[in-house]
């Protein structure tokens, strides 16, 4: 654990006490241990500093002229879970100890009698608030990189989405995300859940695509041991790891008929049989499903049982495509550049403009995930942190047209060309039909078709 405490050797410490000397004392003792010390006298100043200071440790007498020591425990606490509070009495007893304790102390000393054990008890104390501040920091990252905060872009479709999203997360519904590979469900599944009050519980994916009925059978809902050649234990499925929290089933359109049976039994029961088992196991799991096929049309060509889509389709969240929210394309692309420069350790300064008019214009039929490969591979391939077009895939750049000529149809290029043609040869139409090799007359039907004047 030391390491983990190295870059804090200069921790933050509050003395309250309302005796001058004593606080004198206890400050002149801890800075010789190259603590940073706070003191005030009283119950009001040491929550005025708390606002200002970060503080690890608080020492705190058990009475103060303006408040029980006590009752100021239970605000900080409360306020600052991750600070420590050491209480200070002049006379201890067991049931001030044991009080002190029950609301949230570290630990409790008597004044005079426990200056020894003063230094190593602060330092312990100490150790404990730095590791709740680097948990709580970690589950700050963890939480954000699963929010819906994490979820980026500016177009209204995608608003929309994460707006319906928001609502039903704090309710146990069943949700069905709608749209096409790559635009990012897994993503709202995780923040859907970590906006729940379940997000403290396990989030369970699964792709349902691409698994025989046995395995996806014995994924989902695990199996007995000697249920079959090579069950040699008892083995859990994944509903069971999911149990209080969330499963999300991906492309469940793939699921095989006699799975999706058992599935719709776990909806409507909360129970399932284990491949091999006799006795029925019980959970409470809040699914969230994803599809890019038409479940409507699976149901009607018999792929896809009716009383299972009723089922899941309670709450359903259309995700756009990356062509139809163009506006976010730009933002996406500095992210990935960013993110990726940083993993691969290279600084990216700039995506240059011919780069960016390439990916606006580009299809993205493979949405944010073909748009995070390309940022990989341009990152990788970058020189002095600038990403030029020349960086894109081949098809990429070729396909790309400027908006100018993008916009215009093939017959009005026609039209342009005869017309530069006939203004060369000074209206001779039978130089211009030689120029253009076309026939005389097709000539003719050409420019009364487009309204050439000649």
């Amino acid at each position: 654990m030391q390491g983990l405490f190295l870059c804090n050797s200069m921790s933050n410490l509050l003395i309250i006490d309302d005796e001058d000397k004593l606080r004198s004392l206890l400050k002149r003792i801890l800075e010789l241990e190259d603590y940073q010390v706070y003191t005030v006298g009283n119950a009001q100043a040491a929550l005025t500093l708390l606002q200002k200071e970060s503080i690890d440790v608080v020492l705190s007498d058990v009475k103060l002229p303006d408040m029980n020591g006590l009752d100021l425990l239970e605000q900080i606490k409360s306020l600052y879970p991750s600070i420590e509070v050491v209480m200070l009495t002049a006379y201890g007893t067991i049931d001030d100890g044991v009080m002190a304790i029950k609301k949230g102390a570290f630990d409790y000393i008597t004044k005079g009698d426990d200056n020894d054990r003063i230094i190593p008890l602060i330092k312990k104390a100490t150790e404990k608030s730095l590791l709740q501040q680097q948990v709580l920091k970690l589950e700050n990252r963890i939480y954000h990189k699963f929010s819906f905060d994490s979820i980026l872009g500016n177009s209204l479709l995608l608003k929309t989405a994460i707006s319906l999203a928001k609502k039903v997360a704090v309710t146990s519904t069943t949700v069905m995300l709608l749209g096409e590979t790559g635009t990012g469900k897994e993503v709202f599944a995780q923040a859907i859940h970590a906006a729940s009050n379940r997000k403290n519980k396990n989030f369970v994916a699964i792709n349902c695509s691409g698994f025989s009925r046995e395995i996806m059978d014995s994924e989902l809902f695990g199996y007995r041991a000697g249920a079959f050649t090579g069950a040699t234990k008892n083995t859990k499925g994944l509903f069971e790891e999911a149990d209080q929290g969330t499963m999300f089933l991906d492309e469940i359109g793939e699921l095989p008929l006699e799975v999706q049976a058992k599935l719709l039994r776990v909806l409507e029961s909360g129970t399932f049989l284990k491949v091999g088992d006799t006795q029925e196991k019980k959970v409470n799991v809040r699914l969230i499903t994803a599809t890019n096929r038409d479940l409507k049309k699976e149901v009607k060509e018999g792929r896809f049982r009716e009383d299972l889509y009723f089922r899941i389709c309670t709450f359903s969240i259309e995700l756009p495509s990356l062509r139809e929210r163009k506006e976010d394309i730009v933002l996406l692309a500095n992210f990935f550049a960013f993110e990726y420069g940083k993993k691969l350790g290279i600084p990216i300064k700039q995506l240059a403009q011919d780069f960016l008019d390439r990916i606006i214009e580009h299809a993205w039929k493979g949405n944010i995930r073909e748009l995070k490969n390309i940022m990989e591979r341009s990152v990788i391939l970058s020189e002095e942190g600038i990403i030029t077009a020349k960086f894109l895939p081949e098809d990429i750049r070729n396909s790309y047209l400027p908006p100018a000529i993008a916009q215009i149809d093939l017959a009005s290029i026609e039209a342009l060309h005869i017309s530069d043609i006939l203004r060369l040869t000074n209206g001779n139409k039978a130089e211009a039909a030689r120029i253009l090799k076309i026939g005389i007359s097709t000539l003719y039907r050409k420019i009364e078709e487009f309204g050439i004047i000649s």
